[in-house]
């Protein structure tokens, strides 16, 4: 039995799939475009363009789990702190780094021998954001690690 040709389809046969614009890593990362009116940082945004869940930007920023569940909790100082710092750190080795996703890798692993081996990430969560900056900054002034 000969098999029937398709029809192509047709514009009310299509659906439309709304299209998700998201912060892209393929060039440099703007802290302010991660923010929103106000000065806080859009928590949702970050993760996105991390690729996380707000579970694991949590964990990476020194929070609870949880924290990002409410509005009240992910606007509150201690979590917009946090985050805003890890910004800040990736934002500043992100040139030398290659890109906001390798300096986010960079953040994470790379031991520091100035802090003992610790991680920036380590450093952030303890609260030492300050030393972690201070040390990055010496770094692109041309002193040694």
């Amino acid at each position: 039995m000969a098999q029937m040709p398709k029809k192509a389809p047709t514009a009310t046969s299509r659906q439309r799939v709304p299209k998700i614009v998201r912060p892209r890593l393929d060039g440099r990362l703007s802290i302010a475009s991660l923010m929103d009116e106000r000065g806080a940082v859009k928590v949702d945004d970050v993760a996105d363009a991390f690729s996380m869940s707000k579970a694991q930007l949590a964990e990476t920023a020194g929070l609870a789990r949880e924290v990002f569940q409410k509005a009240s909790r992910r606007d509150g100082p201690k979590a917009q702190t946090r985050v805003r710092e890890m910004l800040e750190i990736i934002g500043l080795v992100q040139s030398w780094a290659g890109g906001p996703a390798q300096a986010m890798a960079w953040y994470r692993a790379e031991q520091i021998p100035a802090f003992g081996g610790r991680t920036a990430e380590a450093l952030v969560k303890s609260g030492n954001a300050g030393a972690v900056r201070d040390y990055v900054d010496h770094l692109a002034t041309g002193g040694y690690a």
